[in-house]
């Protein structure tokens, strides 16, 4: 064995073999879905408002409506996860659920750009968008997570980083020019210009193909996740009670009622919340009967169980910062459309901002902080001897979330004071709101794979993303609050606006849900499911 032999053997046997040469496709890929999807919706709230809903005569009504469509919008984008996860977990692999769905896409994306002017086709478009979109972000995460093992698994958190640099890498351009486009060019060019790179998307994916390490989908288990559980939840025996049944029966019974005020909550929240009483009563009852399961299935399948519940915790504990995260693109571009805009003057030509685009603040912070958390802040911390684990960052994430709320709550408070309040000053809530991002998503996705067993790293992942629908499913459920003429004579009596008040009860929200997480995060134990073995390209 040569010295340079030795080298490469002692490297991967320490997990920090060769980068996997096939990431550049997966990258790429991920940089011009990204742009195609924020090109669209960080243009939605406006068009929407300014476009496809004005024949809503009140304007506030016509708001409420855009931010409603959008966060339901959303809601599907995130809730479809569960369906790619389960398709690639359990028949055609990541690879097939990404290629097939992102033709899906593709069309979606053509909808809105032919019916500009017809709310059915254009809302069908944003259904093609949520199912391909949706069904593939569980799985291109994932996907990464893939072509790495035990001997060059190190280099994964450093993918992840740049993975997630790319994404707003994408999100800056998009976020920048398609409110131009929009305003300058009408909707068929804003919505179809991003239905071009996805179709690129697609095509530099399909390119990669030969390339990949494809890990098959796992064969029909008797030991499956639901079988264990429901094993758990049915096994009875001498003296034992059924408590466990019974509280997820709860859950049932929940999800019952919710669906049954479909008529008055409308059936996004009600389908939402089923959703969320069947996986919070399910999973409490599960895990108080799960050793049962030992008596039928083996010790690791019973186990696996456990670590899913456990990390279904973490993920319901994050759901309180993508309710704040996801209404930058609603709640925040309807702030600036009262703000004064921003005038900026370069080489003799002056540029004014539009409210959408104070979006591309966001990614533009994030390939900034990116960098600077791993050589600058990280080192210290470490220096210090802080170590910042992920489930650190992600306290420390949800609880900037808040404090960027408590900012923009704060400005909406001068606002509504009647003081004139620049646009500009909308880059501080940015800043904290992506600082807060880039501690708790990126760090998120890093830690949703290696937590996850071999099994279930599709569903894991896509469970990842239900945390984004339930925490718009809250936004949701206060926007249809606040329709409430009590509710608003109550918020009246507290000297401040809706919105104001809106916003410094998402952010007290937020900071509850970090002082729980950060509780919880004392109490969790890290595993390492990264695969042993290599596995075939092609």
């Amino acid at each position: 064995m040569t010295k340079a032999e030795s080298i490469t053997d002692q490297a991967g046997a320490q997990g920090n073999g060769p980068m996997p040469r096939q990431i550049p496709y997966i990258i790429a890929t991920e940089g011009c879905e990204r742009f195609s999807f924020y090109g669209m919706r960080n243009i939605l709230t406006v068009f929407l408002i300014s476009t496809l809903l004005t024949f809503i005569p009140d304007e506030a009504q016509r708001t409420g409506e855009a931010k409603h469509v959008f966060h339901t919008f959303v809601i599907g984008v995130y809730f479809f996860p569960l369906l790619g996860g389960w398709l690639a977990d359990r028949f055609y692999g990541k690879y097939n659920t990404v290629f097939w769905l992102s033709l899906v896409y593709c069309a979606g994306h053509a909808c809105l750009a032919m019916f500009e002017d017809n709310i059915n086709g254009f809302y069908f478009g944003l259904f093609l968008i949520a199912l391909g979109s949706g069904g593939i972000k569980p799985l291109i995460s994932s996907f990464v997570g893939d072509q790495f093992d035990q001997t060059n698994k190190n280099k994964a958190k450093l993918v992840y980083d740049v993975f997630y640099w790319m994404i707003n890498f994408g999100s800056f351009f998009a976020s920048l020019l398609m409110p131009i486009f929009l305003r300058d060019y009408g909707p068929s060019v804003a919505f179809g210009i991003p239905g071009i790179l996805m179709f690129i998307a697609t095509m530099v994916f399909w390119f990669g193909k030969k390339k990949y390490s494809h890990v098959p989908p796992e064969p029909a288990s008797p030991d499956s996740f639901m079988r264990v559980a429901r094993t758990a939840l049915l096994s009875v025996g001498p003296g034992e009670s059924r408590y466990g049944l019974y509280v997820a029966m709860l859950g049932v019974a929940g999800a019952v009622a919710s669906l049954a005020m479909s008529f008055s909550w409308g059936f996004v929240i009600s389908a939402c919340t089923a959703i969320v009483m069947l996986l919070a009563f399910g999973g409490i009852g599960t895990s108080m009967q799960l050793e049962r399961a030992r008596r039928v299935h083996p010790g690791h399948a019973v186990d696996g169980v456990r670590a899913v519940l456990r990390i279904l915790i973490v993920f319901a504990l994050t759901t309180p910062f993508w309710s704040l995260f996801d209404q930058k693109a609603s709640t925040w571009v309807v702030q600036a459309k009262e703000m004064v805009p921003p005038v900026l003057t370069v080489l003799g030509h002056t540029f004014s901002f539009v409210p959408s685009q104070m979006q591309a603040l966001n990614p533009i912070f994030v390939m900034l902080l990116i960098p600077f958390n791993n050589m600058v802040l990280y080192p210290a911390l470490r220096r210090r001897g802080i170590e910042p684990s992920p489930l650190r960052r992600m306290t420390c994430g949800i609880a900037f979330s808040s404090l960027a709320w408590i900012v923009a709550g704060t400005l909406q408070v001068a606002m509504d004071g009647g003081t004139p309040v620049s646009m500009a000053w909308q880059i501080l809530p940015y800043a904290l709101l992506t600082f807060a991002e880039v501690l708790v998503s990126a760090t998120g996705l890093e830690f949703a794979y290696s937590q996850a067993p071999t099994s279930m790293k599709g569903t894991i992942m896509s469970f990842w993303f239900l945390g984004t629908t339930i925490g718009n499913l809250w936004v949701l459920i206060v926007n249809k609050s606040v329709m409430n003429e009590a509710v608003i004579a109550n918020i009246a009596s507290s000297g401040f606006s809706v919105m104001a008040f809106q916003m410094y009860f998402f952010a007290a929200f937020a900071l509850l849900a970090a002082i729980i997480f950060g509780w919880y995060a004392t109490r969790y134990q890290m595993v390492d499911n990264y695969r042993s073995t290599a596995v075939a390209k092609g």
